[in-house]
């Protein structure tokens, strides 16, 4: 896989600029897709801490960007436990399981209401720019609104307001299409931000280009068995990324089924004996399940269950299998630096639940000036 060199891009108002760092908290920091994004575009970008729930997740952002920044936990524990660091940006993304346009939204989920201790944080490490990355449909929900209620001069955050829009990745280079609101907050001091300007609108990177040296084949169907104990606990890993260019094993129905879908195809390809009862009576509906990505377009939204083909157009374009881990974390833009850990499972959530990095880059490159 060719690697971009990450751009630099010094502040125009200090001469001491190329050295001066700027501190990030990241929370809700998962695999640390923002973080790397954020030193994708400048190495000036350092994370004080970070927060993560998810011990895999945790032990990845550990093994990627050093011993002793994240706090596996809760942030709600960790705000009890610790007192947030001054930095000047803070970047995350609660979780969105609530309303999520994906299965059933419960707008009573608790998961909902943590960007509460996301505002919390930010009173107390006052920084001068807050990110919040969401599914698009957060745009759109109860909490959205209590966000942007809680920066009216008699709310929570009445020292602070932001700016939104929906973004699409594809337009800032990442090979996949997949749209996320993005919320750029500043304290009310500092002038308006905007968002960044999409570089890559009719030009969106693809596929093909993706995948380009990535073996078409694959032999392997577990990672190996090294481990490592992070937080205690021994997982398997650090792997990077490209070790992670394995299969899984299929029912004899899928090796059946997967021949018979064409490049670009999807279940409606499939003869009569080969549909599944439920295929049969739905003619119409999402024409991404058991579908093959295009080779020639930006990939779909990665998902944490990207190598389930039933789940979505995961097909890979000519091979009959579903796209590998490895393949996966390309299409995110996850650089060779990255270390995984976990199982494959793990580290498949992981990667779907990733921002991706040349969004986050886009993000942080674009703030930098400011800064």
């Amino acid at each position: 896989m060719t690697l971009q060199a990450p751009v630099h891009v010094d502040s125009p108002t200090t001469i001491s600029s190329a050295t001066q760092t700027i501190s990030v908290l990241d929370l809700f920091a998962g695999a640390g897709g923002l973080t790397a994004g954020f030193h994708a575009a400048s190495e000036r970008y350092r994370v004080a801490r970070a927060v993560e729930m998810d011990t895999a997740a945790a032990a990845t952002f550990d093994a990627t960007f050093g011993p002793d920044l994240v706090y596996r936990g809760g942030i709600e524990t960790w705000l009890k436990e610790e007192v947030p660091p001054d930095v000047d940006v803070i970047i995350g993304g609660p979780p969105c399981q609530g309303f999520s346009m994906l299965g059933k939204r419960d707008s009573g989920d608790q998961r909902n209401y943590l960007w509460q201790e996301y505002a919390a944080t930010i009173l107390r490490a006052q920084p001068k720019y807050f990110v919040v990355e969401n599914v698009a449909a957060f745009a759109k929900s109860q909490q959205f609104h209590d966000l942007s209620n809680s920066t009216q001069p008699d709310g929570l955050l009445r020292d602070y307001t932001f700016e939104w829009d929906i973004l699409n990745a594809a337009d800032y280079g990442a090979f996949q299409a997949r749209k996320r609101a993005i919320l750029i907050g500043r304290h009310r001091d500092l002038p308006p931000v905007g968002m960044p300007q999409p570089t890559h609108v009719g030009a969106h990177r693809t596929v093909s280009e993706a995948f380009k040296n990535i073996p078409r084949e694959v032999t392997e169907t577990q990672l190996d068995r090294r481990t490592r104990v992070v937080f205690g606990k021994e997982m398997p890993g650090a792997y990077r990324p490209f070790e992670l260019h394995v299969g899984r094993e299929y029912s004899e129905l899928s090796k059946l089924r997967f021949p018979e879908i064409p490049p670009g195809g999807n279940r409606f390809d499939l003869p009569d004996h080969l549909l599944a009862p439920c295929w049969r009576g739905h003619t119409s509906g999402s024409g991404d399940v058991m579908g093959r990505l295009h080779w020639t377009k930006p990939s779909v939204t990665i998902r944490t269950e990207f190598f389930k083909p039933e789940k979505g157009r995961y097909l890979h374009p000519f091979e009959d299998r579903a796209i590998t881990h490895y393949e996966a974390a390309v299409l995110q833009g996850f650089p060779d630096t990255h270390r995984f850990v976990g199982s494959k499972t793990a580290i498949a959530r992981q990667i779907g639940n990733a921002v991706p990095i040349p969004l986050g880059r886009a993000i942080s490159a674009h703030l930098l000036p400011l800064l």
